[in-house]
């Protein structure tokens, strides 16, 4: 018998050619095709994306890819929110072929890791209700549901969700 081999993961920050527009380009695709979200999603992502990568704060903020096996995965964003103490979690993804290796966790844990070293307070970060996986990892690490609100968006009605999480 032939053991298993074992898919080769990397966390890396997202400062390859290419990274950012793969982010964009995957969220697009994965969410029509698994929710049948329309392009009004993929223009959301592609301008969180967009402000990151030409005004980020590189100390304060930073993106990362997951690999398994030298190919993109998954990704995560953390940019500075509203108030200087905040920080925002962005558009979190794993390919679903990448789904139960821990990329999603450990994409999280990047995010918190810095957030605790540049100082912020708190972490907050919008989601829907149907993204069940997403959310599990959020309360794994402490984030709170603050407030919910049904509204249409992405061609569909959805339940927009808001979690907070406090560092202090």
């Amino acid at each position: 018998m032939t053991p298993t081999r074992q898919p080769h993961v990397v966390i890396r920050r997202a400062d390859r050619p290419g990274d950012l527009g793969w982010v964009v380009m995957a969220h697009a695709e994965i969410y029509s095709e698994h929710f049948g979200w329309n392009t009004d999603f993929e223009a959301l992502v592609a301008r969180i994306v967009a402000d990151y990568a030409t005004d980020h704060d590189p100390g304060r903020e930073a993106a990362w890819i997951a690999e398994v096996d030298a190919a993109r995965a998954g990704s995560v964003l953390l940019v500075s929110g509203d108030e200087p103490t905040v920080a925002r979690l962005r558009v979190l993804l794993v390919t679903p072929a990448a789904r139960g290796l821990g990329l999603g966790a450990r994409l999280v844990g990047e995010c918190l890791s810095l957030a605790r070293e540049a100082g912020y307070r708190t972490v907050t970060l919008w989601t829907t209700d149907i993204l069940t996986s997403a959310r599990k990892i959020y309360r794994s690490y402490g984030f709170v549901l603050v407030d919910e609100s049904p509204h249409r968006s992405f061609g569909h009605d959805v339940v927009g969700q808001t979690w907070t999480l406090d560092l202090t």
